[in-house]
């Protein structure tokens, strides 16, 4: 009697079971459902493709609970056939889940605090952002200022925080370019 020698390679392609297509398919449909309950503006800003878009929409419209549930089902067909790493980063972006976007709000609420605390602040403030108005940064931070003192609601700092950040993400922007414009560099 000869015995047969079974062995499996572990190169070959495996058929992926049902059990973990269903998972991938409920993770799909989870986004799916995330993507429903977000805001028409932060949809636009997911730059989604225009099919998925439009489901997205549709879902948002409808009420009863079998067509919200068949919608999800399509939704996650259309998820299969979208890079969904991006749209899972900006969510938990979104959700504050991001450790690196929670960083950057804490800097910014920092320099927030320290112009409108620091008289020295606002030179070091221009410093890193030279592309900032500097009459609009004084205005503002003279209105937080006395809106503070007189225990008033705080809406130049506000004001303020949405500059800081606004300035913020020019600088990152102007970062990625610089680093892509490095990277062409090295590369050529």
């Amino acid at each position: 009697m000869t015995e047969k020698n079974y062995s499996i390679d572990p190169d070959a392609d495996l058929p992926i079971s049902k059990t973990k297509l269903k998972a991938e398919a409920d993770a799909q449909q989870a986004i799916g459902k995330k993507l429903i309950d977000l805001s028409k503006d932060k949809l636009i800003k997911l730059n989604l493709p225009e099919t998925l878009f439009d489901a997205v929409m549709e879902a948002k419209r409808l009420t009863a609970n079998g067509a919200v549930r068949r919608q999800l089902q399509y939704l996650g067909r259309l998820m299969r056939d979208v890079d969904s790493a991006p749209i899972v980063k900006q969510l938990q972006a979104w959700e504050g889940k991001n450790t690196q976007e929670n960083a950057r709000f804490h800097i910014m609420e920092c320099w927030r605090s320290r112009l409108i605390a620091e008289p020295d602040a606002l030179q070091e403030f221009y410093s890193k952002f030279p592309t900032a108005d500097i009459q609009q940064l004084r205005t503002l931070i003279r209105n937080a200022q006395r809106e503070e003192a007189a225990q008033k609601p705080p809406k130049s700092s506000r004001e303020l925080f949405k500059l800081i950040r606004e300035l913020s993400e020019q600088g990152l922007s102007e970062q990625d370019t610089a680093s892509q414009d490095e990277v062409s560099d090295i590369a050529d």
